[in-house]
């Protein structure tokens, strides 16, 4: 899959060009709205599912543009990114081909929480989407910007007071109809750019600003209740201004791990691979950031920024005094830029450099391009349905930031689910939704529509109550074949794919079952491992994994009639192991525990279809929580501030 040669970037904008001049006299099944992350997973998921899709983008060269850092996954947004992947979305393969340094957070934690993370290269990475989009059947791109939403009539069929049909174009006011319409505006909604005192509109530096037709109809005619949020990058830096000797190396992996299913290797082979630096503010950093508050409109305001990535500003006045993670990240390949993660900040430029130049790498920086922050509109999720679209209005769907997100990761799982249902219901099928006890996907859509969001919302892997069977191995055969055979947007390709892959691993585990020994007969046939003499039961295959220090090559190694022909499976094999005596709950109980959700162990009891075995691992796992959380509060009672100031930077080491 990573072998594949990509057309030049003249070559879509020429095949954008040419639509340009019929494609305001089309009807389409499905428009999107914006080419971030969210649109292009809209789009293409769309387009797969069987919709005549119209992608609208302000500007084709920056379709699939990482706007702010140049990453993909980590704890939490790992798990996204495999199950966006798992559903044939495009950015697990979109990394695998631009990832310049790979990594595997959280590993000294059980896999369930394991985060893969990749640096990617800038251009590589939008040449991929856009190679991507280029080659999806079904899907037109159009530049342009949108003026405002087409109304119409409701169905009375159908729940809404009001109904949207297509939208009209600024500049020339062209209408195009639609059955189904998805906002991914991002930033753009209403933007506006900060830099120390000054303020101007737009979403992104060097773009444009949206319509803001747009913003009002969303509130003025559809009634939506409309927040204000704001977010900001850092300043780039000229590579060759920095002194990496005084920081410290972090190499990637030695063995990359690919984001996506189909693929067994990246594009970057593991020595060409990039390393990252890491240093740390110094008390100069803390002195300049308070004698240049007068001169910084946008840490003023009210708009709530995002608590988990936050402004050096933010971070200096939250936690005065002490020492806050900078890495150093390289942007590309040939770049001659490095992305300063952790020192986001809307200071005048003159004070940025001063900033920059107080940590001790940074001394003879130079600034290629300032930091600044955003504010933008977006709608309080409450008001969408699971299938992402809104309640009062049919044929609305919105995915992305403008529904109170950060992150990559976050708008391209809501894009995906958000173009799967807008394509179902334009070809007049059911919408669907994802359970939190599925999917990573549904915890996120299940926590918006349902909780909605004070601060720009983040996803990490304490959000998910089944997270020891929601995990990034198994997000395939989690969603693969329900993709496939439920929801239609993933390919036969894949879910051939998955089928072989399910088939295989059912295979391994019967083998693992059936190899049954004492306990001196595995003392045996794996000498050193650390078994209890005094055992002397029959134990499995699958028994034997459980143990630290045994792993599947090693049983491979002893037993290879049964056992070598799936070495390809080792690892997933393992984790299976791990976690087997923790997954005690049928999918079935499950359900009704996140359907219902009972305060109460005695509520749980009185729910129908829970079983006496059900009741007891529930027992088990409250009085397990409740030990670890008094274990937590008695030996770290500032645990929870140490925590949000360490993920501040970046849940690496």
């Amino acid at each position: 899959m990573l072998t594949k040669k990509l057309p030049p970037l003249q070559s879509f904008l020429s095949l954008v060009s040419r639509h340009t001049s019929y494609v305001a006299r089309q009807r389409y099944d499905v428009i999107v709205v914006g080419g971030g992350h969210a649109g292009t997973e809209a789009a293409a998921a769309a387009a797969r599912v069987g919709a005549e899709t119209l992608l609208v983008s302000q500007k084709i060269q920056t379709i699939g543009a990482l706007s702010c850092n140049p990453s993909l996954g980590g704890v939490g947004k790992g798990q996204l990114v495999k199950e966006v992947d798992a559903l044939d979305g495009l950015c697990g393969r979109a990394g695998d081909w631009a990832g310049i340094h790979f990594s595997i957070l959280n590993r000294s934690k059980g896999p369930a929480v394991w985060g893969p993370r990749a640096q990617l290269d800038r251009q590589r990475y939008r040449t991929f989407i856009q190679s991507e989009l280029l080659s999806t059947p079904r899907l037109t791109v159009l530049e342009g910007s949108v003026e405002e939403l087409l109304l119409s009539e409701t169905n009375p069929e159908e729940p809404g007071t009001h109904r949207v049909t297509g939208i009209r174009l600024a500049n020339e006011g062209q209408s195009i109809s639609a059955s189904s319409v998805i906002l991914t505006t991002g930033t753009f909604l209403s933007g506006s750019l900060f830099v120390g005192q000054s303020e101007t509109p737009g979403g992104r530096i060097g773009d444009a600003p949206s319509s803001t037709g747009l913003s009002h109809t969303l509130r003025e005619r559809l009634g939506l209740r409309v927040g204000r949020l704001r977010t900001g990058t850092p300043p780039r830096i000229m590579k060759d201004s920095v002194d990496l000797s005084l920081a410290h190396i972090h190499p990637p992996d030695s063995h990359p791990t690919p984001f996506s299913f189909l693929n067994t290797h990246t594009r970057c082979k593991p020595e060409e691979q990039l390393p990252c630096y890491l240093t740390y503010t110094t008390p100069g950093v803390d002195r300049v950031v308070k004698e240049s508050l007068h001169l910084n409109c946008h840490i003023q305001q009210d708009a709530k920024g995002p608590r988990y990535c936050p402004s050096i500003e933010s971070r200096v006045l939250r936690f005065p005094g002490r020492q806050h993670q900078v890495w150093l990240e390289p942007e590309g390949v040939t770049s001659d830029l490095l992305y300063p993660q952790g020192l986001s900040m809307t200071m005048p430029p003159d004070i940025q450099l001063r900033l920059i130049r107080e940590i001790p790498p940074l001394h003879r920086a130079e600034i290629h391009t300032p930091g600044y922050g955003v504010q933008y509109d977006f709608v309080c999720p409450t008001q969408l349905s699971p299938a992402l679209q809104v309640k009062s209005t049919q044929g609305l769907f919105l995915a992305g930031q403008i529904n109170g997100t950060t992150g990559y990761e976050e708008a391209a799982a809501q894009g995906l689910w958000a173009g799967v249902n807008a394509a179902r219901s334009a070809l007049s099928m059911p919408t669907v939704a994802l359970s939190r006890t599925e999917s990573y996907i549904g915890v996120l859509i299940d926590d918006l529509v349902s909780r909605g969001v004070t601060e720009p919302y983040r996803m990490f892997t304490s959000r998910a109550e089944f997270r020891t069977s929601l995990r990034p191995d198994n997000a395939d055969l989690r969603l693969t074949l329900k993709g496939f055979e439920e929801v239609g947007c993933v390919s036969p390709l894949r879910y051939q794919e998955a089928v072989r892959v399910r088939d295989s691993l059912k295979e391994a585990q019967e083998a693992l079952h059936t190899l049954t020994l004492s306990s001196p007969k595995w003392r045996k046939a794996l000498p050193g491992i650390c078994m209890s003499e005094g055992k002397n039961t029959l134990l499995t295959g699958m028994v034997m994994l459980q143990y630290n220090n045994v792993s599947f090559e090693m049983l491979a190694s002893a037993f290879p009639e049964s056992l070598l022909h799936h070495m390809e499976f080792a690892q997933r094999l393992k984790i299976e192991a791990v976690y087997k005596p923790h997954l005690s709950l049928s999918q079935e109980v499950r359900e009704i525990l996140d359907r219902v959700r009972p305060s109460t162990l005695g509520a749980a009891t009185r729910l129908q279809g829970m079983t006496p075995a059900a009741i007891v691992h529930l027992l088990n796992y409250v009085r397990s929580a409740g030990q670890k959380e008094r274990r937590t509060h008695r030996h770290r009672p500032d645990h929870k501030e140490e925590r949000e100031e360490d993920v501040c930077a970046r849940e690496a080491s």
